[in-house]
């Protein structure tokens, strides 16, 4: 199940992410849409980063029983993204959320030899979505 706590006034129906979710794990997550001024504050305490992103996800330590995690994605970027790259907010906050999970499933593009980027483009593939998150990867 995916908790949905939506920091905005921005419309979204986190149903639209139930098959991308069913397809990677069966555990609850949490899913946070807010602003970037939020993302960065949580950017800069846990990344020290001081500047807002796009995603940020929050692992929680493997018990059973427990949520795999956090997944907080800021919708300002999330507009700016969908206008750079010529599709849908929805879209853009679905591969957002991909990576996001991704994350939390303990894949990590700045360590690994392409395991997570490779399986960006499968799940892209099978859900029909824009290839911007590739193609800005790379």
């Amino acid at each position: 199940m995916i908790e949905f706590d939506n920091q905005t006034s921005f419309d979204f129906d986190v149903n639209v992410l139930n098959d991308i979710y069913s397809y990677l794990t069966k555990k609850d997550i949490e899913l946070i849409l807010t602003t970037d001024e939020e993302i960065q504050k949580l950017n800069k305490t846990y990344r020290n980063k001081d500047k807002p992103t796009d995603v940020l996800s929050f692992p929680l330590e493997e018990m059973p029983g427990m949520p795999l995690g956090s997944i907080v994605i800021s919708i300002d970027t999330a507009k700016r993204g969908a206008e750079e790259f010529g599709h849908s907010v929805e879209d853009e906050i679905k591969l957002l959320f991909i990576h996001g999970l991704l994350h939390l499933l303990g894949y990590d593009h700045e360590t690994d030899n392409g395991e997570m980027r490779q399986k960006e483009e499968e799940i892209i593939n099978r859900f029909n979505l824009p290839k911007s998150l590739i193609i800005r990867n790379d």
